[in-house]
């Protein structure tokens, strides 16, 4: 079977723990962000496809991001909080989209019911605009810095950001997975 494990965050100022994520193993993997304090996570896979019941994902969070492409989201969702390049909720995605301000857009797979959010991925199709989903909302909404578990946000964009080339980058990795 497998374990459940506390992913321990280490910032500059605080240290906190991200709680509910299953790995198979630990490896540490650290940001190379110059401009904010490097992000050190302790975890190698998170796993995609099993909750801790051992259920399946449901079918319909498509595309569902791998264990690395999930923890680059991570890292670059709680840069752009600290930025303030992020909404949270899917009311709120949902108005970035409409306005056209919206980069990409990530969503959990263990939102229950899924069909709470299954409006975005058609919007963010119209807009032209990439979306993904990763496996824990709970984990989400530690990235994006608060408490409460996170179904949707959405980063967006701003002309003199400094985290411009790693959207770009993270934006190409997302339209791989589309296609």
């Amino acid at each position: 079977g497998y374990e459940t494990y506390c992913i321990k965050c280490y910032t500059s100022s605080t240290s906190r723990k991200i709680k509910g994520i299953q790995l198979t193993s630990k490896a540490k993997i650290q940001s190379t962000e110059k401009s904010n304090p490097p992000l050190t996570v302790v975890i190698d896979r998170l796993l995609t496809r099993c909750t801790q019941t051992g259920e399946a994902v449901n079918p319909k969070a498509y595309p569902l991001a791998d264990a690395q492409l999930t923890i680059t989201i991570m890292d670059l969702v709680q840069q752009a909080a600290n930025y303030k390049q992020l909404k949270k909720g899917a009311n709120e995605a949902t108005k970035t989209l409409n306005r056209g301000i919206s980069e990409f857009v990530v969503m959990a797979a263990d939102t229950e019911p899924l069909e709470i959010l299954l409006h975005l991925p058609l919007l963010a199709e119209d807009k032209n605009v990439p979306y993904v989903f990763v496996p824990s909302k709970q984990a989400l909404g530690r990235a994006c810095g608060v408490t409460r578990p996170v179904i949707a946000c959405s980063v967006t964009s701003n002309e003199g950001s400094q985290l411009r080339t790693q959207i770009l980058q993270l934006k190409d990795a997302i339209e791989k997975l589309l296609i």
